[in-house]
């Protein structure tokens, strides 16, 4: 017997979890006053998340998904990306929305169940955030492959989780944009849950990296709490595609410290002394830790940020608030350019009931 292919799976960190140089630093990270911007939207990031959970726990928002622990990956991605790139999310990447230019309060509206808010005003190819899981990562193939086909120097980034890497439509994307070698960048946020199901079982690899092997891509693995980290590899998998060097598989180790979403709790299923090491790894404090030790950023600095950032996010709760909701013919509106008869008469009903459901005068179904 003879070897006939080996591989191995590299790890790329540049600040540790206390905050310390591990090796030297890209261009775009040598001076820390580069990294500020960085550090200012994860913050921002954090406060919108805090306050989104607080407007859900008093009904003013449905269910919400927090992207608590996870900022460094969705700036790293965002802050990495050119404003022509088209970005396909899941739910937890508001710190690359925010940088790419969607509003708060566009995302209040969408969690709200309001779907205008996912009619960006901003990056306006980019695509809504996206709840089923790992669907996006073939909408990414079929975006890189437009671009390709129009010799337009663009790229497609995928963000999901490691339970979108169990999926079929994970191994069809990646495995088509290598064939066809798609610009393509495939960002997975590994928060070591999918919902409840620990990393652990829902696959025996080793790393989750090392799925790019069999669709002869590149794949590799970053401390996803390591904003410099992220940001690096996107940038470099970026340029290759840009090139025409194909798609690469990034995946970005971090940790989910909130619950799944609003309506879950964690609790049940994680034991407390875990999550507390994990508060250890988090992204926005090591950041900060480093710039402190520079000489970049101070207590004063800190607590006027603090104070920008709930000021930004009040303005956008109160802009969100004072939108009239949308009457229920929207839900029949966008979805035929006819609308067939028996759903006009939904339609019809619906609007009818409209009024009365709002004066709390509910029909008696029983």
């Amino acid at each position: 017997m003879s070897v006939v292919a080996t591989f191995q799976i590299e790890f790329r960190r540049f600040l540790d979890p206390a905050g310390h140089v591990t090796q030297p630093l890209p261009p775009f990270a040598a001076d820390p006053q580069n990294l500020i911007p960085l550090y200012r939207m994860m913050v921002l990031t954090r406060t919108f998340d805090a306050k989104a959970i607080a407007l859900q726990r008093t009904g003013r928002l449905g269910t919400f998904a927090s992207s608590l622990g996870q900022e460094a990956v969705s700036v790293g991605v965002g802050s990495a990306m050119r404003d022509e790139d088209v970005l396909l999310p899941a739910y937890r990447e508001y710190g690359a929305q925010f940088w790419r230019g969607v509003t708060m309060t566009e995302l209040f509206l969408y969690w709200s169940g309001d779907e205008r808010g996912m009619d960006f005003s901003g990056p306006r190819h980019d695509f809504p955030i996206c709840v089923p899981i790992a669907t996006q990562v073939c909408h990414a193939a079929g975006v890189a492959y437009a671009f390709q086909l129009r010799r337009e120097p663009r790229v497609a980034v995928a963000v999901f989780g490691d339970g979108a890497t169990s999926k079929g439509d994970f191994y069809e994307a990646i495995n088509i944009a290598g064939a066809w070698r798609l610009p393509a960048v495939f960002v997975i946020n590994n928060n070591q849950w999918a919902i409840s199901m620990p990393r652990l079982r829902q696959t025996a690899a080793q790393t989750l990296a090392q799925k790019a092997i069999a669709a002869g891509i590149p794949g590799e693995q970053v401390d996803g709490n390591d904003v410099i980290a992220v940001r690096h590899a996107v940038e470099q998998a970026l340029a290759k595609a840009r090139a025409g060097g194909g798609p690469t598989l990034i995946e970005a180790l971090t940790y989910r410290l909130g619950d799944h979403t609003t309506a879950d709790d964690a609790s049940r299923y994680r034991d407390a002394e875990t999550v507390k090491a994990q508060w250890a790894q988090e992204p926005v404090s090591r950041l900060r830790t480093y710039l402190v030790r520079c000489g970049a950023w101070d207590r004063e600095k800190e607590e006027a940020l603090e104070k920008e950032c709930a000021s930004r996010v009040q303005a956008a709760v109160e802009e969100f608030l004072a939108i009239k909701l949308p009457g229920p013919e929207q839900m029949f509106d966008h979805l035929y350019a006819t609308l067939p008869p028996g759903l006009q008469e939904q339609r019809a009903a619906a609007v009818a009931f409209a009024p009365r459901a709002a004066a709390g005068q509910e029909e008696d179904h029983g």
